[in-house]
């Protein structure tokens, strides 16, 4: 054992036989005691910032571009934290050279962390398989980005538990509490600065290469700064070597992103993308709708708006629905404006609210020159009011009674962040938004790959208290899905909708004599559609609700 040394003289380097090197080497240090470890303390924060930064932007990716943001989010993360145990184990081995073992952890977790998103978006956009089992080829990238990221995280806090207390010794307990409180307030900043500051000022790809490259600022300044009598003249020069080649890779890529995020969108909705913005609240990108070509809205990736087959949907969806009173309707979601265009159709309509979250949608929908003209202004009508506010908590402060058509045009119920908006709560509050005699639709998705999903609907209403009819309509090409589709190519293999009509009373879905004749839809074809989704039915399936939700992801 080292005996105590006599303290250094205040302002002088300080030194201690750090308990992970070798007897009798000493760490010299260019500050004081206090500003040493106020800096590592920092360093602390800093990392904890960045490593919470790339752990969410691991989640939002996958749950962008897979759908089903709880499974993605629990495959991710848990592989992560597995991964830090690892890499806490590890770690272990590289205590008695902790300051080029925590310098070569945050040059690698840079490099990892920063280009992970321009990776998976890649390998998206390029093969847009993400099918099939986990050990398919973008699947198995997630996993490995979690895994590495999950490992060099974990490796940090070892290592700068050793290099604080080789700045002044202090008991483990002192030194974890230190330690935890700095990686914990990071993380908080971390966590809050990605959704308010990194994804809406810098997007995902480029957001995650700033974060890379803060990351291996502080990382390598910290020890190239305050350890770096501890290092050897080859280790010194051989992380700087790393690190310049670190920026330069985040730098290029940098400055490479838009084109980057350009030829990507090509790849996967072809060359004819014409609008692509993100939002408060998702990305909405448009192809199409000029020179003849039929305009798409694709919202966070998926399908949503086909103009070859949307008429057949929107058709469908309303058009049942206001057979009978219909002064007063409701829209749920909605935002292109495409169902408020079939509404309007309807003499007698006065009044049309229409909630719906995304109030950048519905500026585009009123601005951009052929959405407005699919939609034939509907949003402008003066009967028309629109509120941007979620539909289940709108709902909630909505009058009794006060509604003789409810639409229900909101994402499929298998995408997690809808699946409350399919709830048997959520349908309560709308079945007391209901005047007697009032009628509620509602789209649930493909029947045919779907049919557990489109009957749990059916059986949700029923249990609020409505009586339902199910039928069905089958696009004339694939080209438009509303389900939870995994991006364009996926998108296109859709090929049927699912609607269920709810009233107190039981309802038929039959065409208002005195209205409107639709395009693609007679009193024939909808007995046949109602038949062919009865065939799909699957009986017994349990409601779903806001603590127990049945959707699959």
């Amino acid at each position: 054992m080292i005996g105590p040394q006599a303290p250094a003289p205040p302002g002088s380097a300080q030194s201690w036989d750090g308990p992970g090197g070798d007897a009798g080497s000493t760490v010299r240090l260019p500050v004081r005691q206090g500003t040493g470890r106020f800096l590592v303390l920092a360093g602390v924060f800093v990392c904890a910032a960045c490593g919470l930064v790339y752990e969410l932007e691991l989640v939002a990716l996958a749950t962008y571009l897979m759908g089903d943001s709880v499974t993605q989010a629990s495959v991710v993360l848990s592989v992560m934290v597995f991964a830090m145990g690892i890499g806490s184990l590890a770690a272990k081995r590289l205590r008695r050279h902790a300051a080029a073992g925590f310098g070569a952890v945050e040059a690698a977790l840079a490099l990892v962390g920063g280009c992970s998103a321009m990776a998976l978006y890649a390998v998206f956009a390029w093969t847009g398989d993400w099918g099939g089992m986990w050990a398919s080829g973008p699947r198995a990238l997630l996993v490995a980005f979690s895994l590495a990221t999950g490992l060099l995280i974990g490796a940090e806090v070892p290592l700068l538990m050793e290099l604080i207390q080789r700045i002044r010794r202090q008991d483990a307990g002192g030194a974890v509490a230190d330690l935890s409180a700095a990686d914990y307030v990071g993380a908080l900043v971390g966590g809050l600065a990605f959704p308010f500051l990194l994804l809406p000022l810098l997007g995902q790809v480029t957001g995650a290469l700033v974060t890379g490259a803060v990351n291996a600022v502080v990382g390598g300044a910290l020890v190239l700064g305050l350890f770096r009598q501890d290092l050897s003249r080859r280790a010194r020069r051989t992380l700087v070597v790393a690190n310049v080649c670190v920026l330069a890779v985040l730098g290029s890529a940098a400055v490479l992103v838009d084109d980057f995020e350009r030829a990507a969108r090509h790849a996967l909705y072809g060359s004819d993308v014409r609008v692509a913005l993100r939002t408060d609240v998702q990305e909405v990108l448009l192809t199409g709708g000029r020179d003849g070509r039929p305009l798409n809205l694709f919202l966070d990736g998926r399908l949503r708006v086909g103009g070859r087959d949307e008429a057949r949907y929107h058709e469908a969806l309303v058009h049942p629905a206001m057979n009978g009173p219909h002064a007063r309707v409701l829209v749920l979601g909605g935002g292109d404006g495409l169902a408020v265009r079939e509404v309007l159709r309807h003499t007698g309509v006065r009044r049309v609210d229409v909630v719906e979250l995304d109030a950048g949608l519905v500026r585009l929908a009123r601005r951009d020159p052929a959405l407005s003209a699919l939609n034939a202004h509907s949003l402008d009508d003066p009967r028309v009011r629109v509120t941007a506010a979620d539909a289940f908590d709108w709902l909630r402060g909505a009058p009794p009674v006060a509604y003789d058509v409810v639409v229900s045009d909101l994402p499929h119920p298998g995408i997690t962040a809808s699946t409350k908006l399919y709830s048997r709560e959520f349908y309560g509050l709308a079945r007391r938004a209901l005047a007697p005699g009032g009628r509620l639709v509602a789209h649930g998705g493909a029947v045919a790959s779907r049919p557990r999903d489109f009957w749990t609907v059916d059986a949700t209403l029923r249990a609020a208290g409505l009586r339902t009819a199910a039928y069905r309509v089958r696009g004339r090409q694939a080209g438009f899905a509303a389900g939870p589709d995994r991006g364009p190519a996926t998108a296109l293999a859709h090929r049927d909708w699912g609607f269920v009509l709810a009233a107190r009373h039981a309802p038929e879905p039959r065409l208002d004599p005195s209205g409107p004749r639709p395009r693609t839809l007679t009193d024939a074809s909808l007995a046949a559609d109602a038949r062919a989704a009865g065939r799909t039915r699957v009986r017994g399936l349990p409601p779903s609700t806001l603590v127990h939700p049945r959707y699959a992801g």
